[in-house]
């Protein structure tokens, strides 16, 4: 056996995060449909963590109406600071909630105070 291929089987560092994540993200593009994709979510994730995703999607369609952050929370009991994350990534984030906000949601109504 070469050397090379020697020192590529005794490697046992950890792969950095930005690799897991690619890896976690190949793994989510792999599913084939909603069902796949909920049982691997529930294979993946605790109850709690479910929750906690679901909360931050929920509030979504909130914010893009621009309805007030405590009038979110008495709607949903999503936390006033968890919502606030969630306005902030809507923002100033990668973009993602925004996208995919565009692809499912309705164009909100925003109304001209």
């Amino acid at each position: 056996m070469k050397r090379k291929d020697l020192t590529q089987l005794t490697d046992t560092r950890p792969p950095d995060r930005s690799e897991n994540l690619a890896r976690l993200i190949e793994a989510l593009l792999a599913m084939r449909s909603a069902e796949e994709l909920h049982a691997f979510l529930d294979d993946l994730c605790t109850p709690a963590e479910l929750e906690a995703i679901a909360d931050r999607w929920r509030v979504v369609p909130y914010l893009r109406e621009g309805v007030a952050y405590r009038e979110i929370h008495d709607r949903t009991g999503v936390s006033v600071t968890t919502i606030g994350r969630v306005a902030r990534c809507l923002e100033m984030g990668a973009g993602g909630y925004r996208l995919a906000a565009e692809r499912i949601l309705p164009t909100p109504n925003r109304s001209s105070d």
